[in-house]
């Protein structure tokens, strides 16, 4: 049943594919698919002659049935095309409007074969609406998953450039956290934080929490877990940018650091420059003696 089912939609889309095609082609314009400029008149054209093309050939060879083999080449082609469009930045409308549109030519087509009784057009109404509609949705899901895998890979970026690792000195790191720490950030600070150790060979991290907005438990063992690891590596861990607020929440919350902390980076650099047995020294200035004396090989007066 599934077969002749089959067998009769291939052959209406054999029958009036050059009327079928424009149709659906101009449905798709309407709906406002070239508006959004990211695809051409030419590809929105070749994608549907290719989709009509591969979905012929499902039919006459698969029937109805979209689990069977027959159907792969024309799935991969949706797949391929909502992978696409989810990259390019289109609704789950628009991308889903592909299949669905193509309805309402296959109707026109069927309204228009006088040779067909009532009750085989209705026969092939519900042949056509199941069909299109089981490849419409395998197309959602594609987009669906296509968009959840655009966003994972972008939140990882944002967290590597949101967590980057200075060197302020030589055998001195500082990371500047900025936002909320989660289980999933830590583990991208730990990463980038011990390669960067190993590869400078570092003897002091800084990480600085200035941009951290507050500090609750969990934040606070996600900092402990990071420091334990950098110690693990060698390097001695300093925190800085604590404010008066986030210190009055740790007293309140019981939480314990365990490791040097400093109001600002600029006084734990200090600290840090002690530790790895440097000091700064403030240059004295020589009366008379300029930029410009120097540059001319002039002397003091």
């Amino acid at each position: 049943m599934a077969a002749q089912a089959g067998g009769d939609v291939a052959s209406l889309v054999s029958r009036n594919e050059k009327v079928i095609l424009p149709e659906w082609v101009e449905l798709q314009k309407k709906a406002g698919i070239l508006h959004t400029g990211r695809i051409s008149e030419a590809e929105l054209l070749s994608q549907s002659k290719n989709f009509l093309h591969l979905l012929h050939e499902a039919l006459t060879q698969g029937g109805t049935d979209t689990s069977a083999e027959a159907y792969e080449p024309a799935k991969s082609m949706l797949a391929d095309l909502s992978r696409t469009r989810a990259m390019q930045g289109f609704s789950p409308s628009e991308t889903a409007t592909f299949v669905f549109s193509l309805k309402q030519p296959l109707f026109n087509a069927l309204n228009r074969d006088g040779a067909l009784s009532a009750e085989r057009i209705a026969s092939m109404v519900w042949t056509l609406t199941t069909l299109l509609d089981e490849l419409g949705l395998f197309t959602l899901e594609i987009f669906q998953r296509s968009r959840e895998e655009v966003i994972v890979r972008q939140q990882r970026e944002i967290a590597e450039l949101s967590t980057p690792v200075v060197k302020l000195w030589e055998g001195i790191l500082a990371l500047p956290l900025i936002g909320t720490l989660d289980s999933q950030r830590t583990q991208v600070v730990m990463e980038n934080l011990l390669q960067t150790i190993v590869d400078d060979e570092a003897e002091i991290a800084i990480i600085d929490i200035t941009g951290v907005p507050t500090v609750d438990t969990l934040t606070a063992q996600h900092l402990l877990k990071t420091v334990a690891a950098a110690r693990l590596m060698g390097a001695d861990c300093l925190i800085s940018g604590i404010r008066p607020q986030i210190a009055q929440t740790m007293v309140h919350l019981g939480v314990e650091l365990n490791v040097i902390s400093k109001a600002s980076l600029a006084d734990a650099f200090a600290v840090a420059l002690r530790q790895t047995g440097r000091t700064i020294v403030k240059a004295k200035r020589v009366e008379g003696y300029t930029f410009a004396d120097k540059k001319s090989g002039g002397q003091d007066a």
